[in-house]
């Protein structure tokens, strides 16, 4: 499936969870959907390198028919957002996609990348 098979009301809301996504971690996310050419590790590690700042990015690659699903993040991202973080919300989404959900676990997987990726509240000291 690619993302010119999702209707325009599914891209509604990925587009709108990216933006949601983007504002609480003020880093930018790209989804890719899509026939993977190739190792998927490697194909979603290329497709983050040509993102526009991809010290700053999250990118999810996801080929349903290959069941392949990867998520690459950019160095300053993994200041505040764990690789195990990123494993835990991969199950969480290829169990939604298993169920046939494809827009809900991706919507998911952006939602909760985001939350983990939130750089926590500094308390600063009076001086």
């Amino acid at each position: 499936m690619g993302v010119g098979e999702f209707n325009a009301a599914e891209r509604f809301q990925i587009d709108e969870a990216i933006r949601k996504a983007e504002l609480v971690s003020r880093f930018e996310f790209s989804v890719f959907v899509g026939r993977v050419s190739g190792e998927p590790r490697a194909f979603a590690t290329q497709l983050h390198n040509r993102l526009v700042a991809p010290p700053r990015s999250i990118l999810i690659m996801l080929d349903p028919a290959a069941r392949a699903l990867e998520i690459v993040t950019g160095g300053l991202v993994r200041r505040n957002l764990t690789d195990r973080e990123v494993e835990l919300v991969a199950l969480q989404m290829q169990s939604m996609f298993a169920e046939g959900d494809l827009v809900g676990g991706l919507r998911r997987g952006i939602q909760e990348l985001a939350d983990h990726a939130q750089a926590p509240e500094t308390l600063h000291a009076e001086s």
